[in-house]
């Protein structure tokens, strides 16, 4: 497992396309830059640092700098590689997978601007098997490819698809060690679930009986996985993405308070006041006052 500050993009260095149809063996080398393979038919064959690897459809590798590597056997291929670099990327530190992928399911639903730093976990090697998965990569490879064959600065949209990709393994590969190792699987994918519901329907009303009808759930089941993969209770979360958003609105625009609230879903006044304080430590008038006082 390798972990990437996704606070900052890759830089493609080089990418393409191979196809042999011959049986071919990778020359040896040493690289300065992180190298990903992505096989689409035959096999490649590829020792890194005395460790070998077996590629097949659908296999990925990502070989890292300053590490000998080299074919070990003569196969046809067709491939994709990715030289790339990227200024805050290292092997993970040692922790379950499943650990992660928990972790993984809070993160990925923080506020914004609280997420600045955090790793982005993919994987080293990994297969995909469905045949939706296998054909999305092939798309966003090809995707990739031509942009990064065109004008110049379609580099930096290569990069940036780039960075999509392997959010979208790390997603992947996270949520393929839960369904594995987790006895939990289905309420924490149940939590995602909610959790993806809750940050668009904040501005609604959100009750109980409407999450046990729409997650088929028993709500006192999991508003307890709620609160030990979160920290919070279902409620108590849904009124903090509301009063997080409550800020950003009284931070960057000039509406009433009683517009506010009716936008982040606490359309009584009294109420949205309240709530704001409990959350806040302060009315929404003072802190109207102290961003203000700031500018």
């Amino acid at each position: 497992m390798l972990s990437m500050n996704a606070d900052y993009v890759p830089r493609i260095k080089l990418m393409g396309f191979v196809s042999y149809k011959n049986p071919w063996i990778h020359f040896k080398r040493n690289t300065h830059e992180h190298i990903l393979y992505f096989v689409k038919s035959g096999e490649l064959h590829m020792r890194e640092n005395g460790v070998s690897h077996v590629l097949r459809k659908g296999d990925m590798l990502v070989l890292e700098p300053h590490l000998d590597h080299e074919g070990t056997q003569k196969h046809p291929c067709d491939y994709y590689y990715i030289h790339f670099e990227h200024p805050d990327i290292q092997q993970a530190p040692e922790r379950p997978l499943s650990l992660l992928a928990k972790q993984w399911i809070m993160s990925e639903n923080q506020p914004a601007g609280k997420d600045e730093g955090r790793p982005l976990y993919f994987p080293k090697t990994c297969t995909l098997t469905q045949r939706k998965s296998l054909h999305h990569m092939y798309h966003a490879l090809s995707e990739m490819l031509q942009l990064y064959r065109r004008k110049h600065f379609n580099r930096s949209l290569t990069a940036l698809k780039f960075m999509e990709m392997l959010i979208e393994l790390s997603r992947e590969s996270l949520f393929d060690e839960l369904e594995k190792n987790s006895p939990h699987t289905k309420s924490y994918m149940k939590v995602h679930a909610l959790l993806d519901y809750i940050h668009e329907h904040y501005a609604e009303k959100i009750t109980s009986s409407d999450i046990e009808q729409r997650f088929e759930c028993n709500y006192d089941y999991i508003n307890r996985v709620f609160a030990k993969l979160t920290g919070h209770t279902i409620m108590r979360y849904v009124n903090q993405v509301r009063i997080n958003h409550a800020k950003e609105l009284i931070e960057a625009t000039h509406l009433s308070f009683g517009e506010i609230g009716y936008l982040t879903g606490l359309d009584d006044p009294f109420y949205f006041s309240k709530v704001f304080k409990k959350y806040v430590g302060m009315s929404p008038n003072q802190y109207y006052k102290q961003v203000r006082d700031k500018e």
